[in-house]
């Protein structure tokens, strides 16, 4: 780069890159050289103690003042986990911005755990970084394969707005390969159904907990879905019929489901709800954490050997109720509001009565 100063090119000393003389005019333009050389240095320290890239036009430019502050990884992070919060309720459920925060967390944690560090720049991640990330998170946070999985791809939409604003130029997952790993879904049989919509409680509270379980059991309502249902979303359908017609807190997708004679009983039974009448909402909902107490002493009381959680009612409409009689499974998950029907087909997979009851059918075509 051109120092802005001229000299003769007689009194240039090349091995010294100096001038030569002991005029005032020549001890000043030395001077001046010296200053910038120790400038240089200077910036080559600093950038050395922040981590930051070292290159000949990184100096060039921070010495003329024109760097590019560095774009550090928090700074993206938060910011992306800024606007999806102002957005929860519009194009975000809340919980998307749950899953964030919590995947903000773990690579904060994982900062300190790997560089000793709070930032860092998104040059500098690599593919030893994210290779790193998921050895962390599977044993500094013990965390099963599929929930590895899914915090690293909530990082990944991190790392494509870095790429797609050009702060990163090469993308660090490139050569990053796992999979889900497919889990079996626990359902409850229709046996395990007739003994809880059967079984008298003594206590009141069980047996509302089992009436809510169960109208999600017939109509494969999530808990958040459950917990918001308002009364004016049950409402006659197409047929005639009553149909619960709402929007999955979770994907924002509309679900449509007819009420099955059980699950329209249930709903009358709280229409003179005090707490419902006074909140507009078709059931009085405890917090998941309640719900899931509630139902694990529920399952003891009903001697069901199974870890019995509030979204077994959604797995048990999919499994038990629909397709194991003979729902197709477009329909299925439709009334699931799933955005993809390979969701639904996971539920498919483990319906082996469903697999026995249609080849006994076909068994019959060939007596």
């Amino acid at each position: 780069m051109a120092t802005g100063r001229l000299c003769e090119p007689g009194r240039w000393n090349a091995s010294a890159g100096r001038a030569n003389g002991t005029k005032e005019e020549i001890r000043s333009f030395n001077a001046y050289l010296d200053d910038l050389q120790k400038k240089v240095y200077e910036i080559h320290r600093q950038l050395s103690e922040t981590g930051a890239e070292i290159t000949a036009e990184s100096l060039k430019k921070t010495l003329s003042g024109k760097a590019q502050k560095s774009i550090t990884l928090m700074q993206v992070f938060k910011d992306h986990n800024r606007k999806v919060r102002v957005l929860v309720g519009k194009d975000f459920a809340a919980g998307t911005i749950e899953r964030y925060e919590t995947s903000l967390k773990h690579t904060q944690n994982y900062l300190k755990w790997k560089y000793q560090t709070d930032d860092i720049d998104v040059k500098k991640i690599d593919h030893e970084f994210i290779t790193n990330y998921d050895f962390y998170l599977r044993s500094e946070r013990k965390c099963a394969n599929n929930s590895t999985v899914k915090y690293l791809k909530n990082f990944k939409k991190i790392i494509r707005i870095c790429i797609a604003s050009g702060w990163i130029d090469k993308d660090p997952f490139l050569n990053y390969k796992v999979k889900l790993k497919r889990v079996d879904r626990i359902f409850l049989s229709q046996e395990e159904l007739d003994t809880i919509s059967n079984k008298e409680f003594s206590s009141e509270r069980l047996g509302q907990v089992r009436d809510i379980f169960l109208f999600c059991c017939y109509t494969g309502l999530a808990y958040a879905d459950i917990k918001k249902l308002r009364r004016n979303e049950i409402d006659k359908g197409i047929d005639g019929e009553m149909w619960i017609v709402t929007f999955r807190q979770k994907t924002l997708t509309p679900t449509r489901v007819p009420l099955l004679p059980r699950a329209f009983e249930i709903i009358e039974k709280y229409k003179d709800n005090p707490l419902s009448l006074i909140s507009g909402k078709a059931f009085p909902v405890s917090s998941n954490q309640k719900m899931n107490e509630y139902l694990k002493e529920m399952a003891v009381v009903c001697h069901i050997n199974k870890n019995l959680t509030f979204h077994i009612a959604r797995h048990t409409f999919a499994t038990t109720v629909t397709l194991s009689n003979g729902v197709p499974i477009e329909s299925v998950s439709k009334m699931l509001g799933h955005t993809n029907i390979k969701t639904t087909q996971h539920y498919a997979k483990i319906l082996d009565m469903k697999v026995s009851k249609d080849m006994a059918a076909l068994k019959q075509k060939f007596c």
